[in-house]
C-alpha cells in the first residue's frame, strides 16, 4: 500500500481519537451531559483544520502532514523539452 495513504490514514485516525478524547475530557471537567462531547469534538476538528491549513500542513488542506507526505500534494511532473 502507498506510504502516503498510510500516513494519511494514521493522521486522520490519530486526530479523530484526540478530538474525541478531548471532547469527553472537556465534558467531564465542565460537569455537563455527555452528549455535548460530539459537538465539542466537531468544533475541535474544525479548529484543527483551520490551524493546519494555515500554519502546519499544505495550504488549502486540513492535513498536518508535511507536503512531501500528504496525498493531496500533486506529484511533481516533469515533461521532456
Amino acid at each position: 500500500m502507498n506510504t502516503k495513504l498510510l500516513a494519511d490514514a494514521a493522521e486522520r485516525a490519530g486526530w479523530t481519537g484526540v478530538q474525541a478524547a478531548l471532547g469527553i475530557l472537556i465534558v467531564d471537567l465542565a460537569g455537563i451531559d455527555l452528549w455535548w462531547a460530539a459537538p465539542i469534538g466537531l468544533v475541535l476538528a474544525s479548529a484543527k483544520g483551520w490551524v493546519a491549513g494555515r500554519l502546519v500542513g499544505r495550504a488549502g488542506t486540513a492535513s498536518t502532514l508535511p507536503a512531501a507526505k500528504d496525498p493531496a500534494t500533486p506529484p511533481n511532473l516533469t515533461f521532456p523539452a
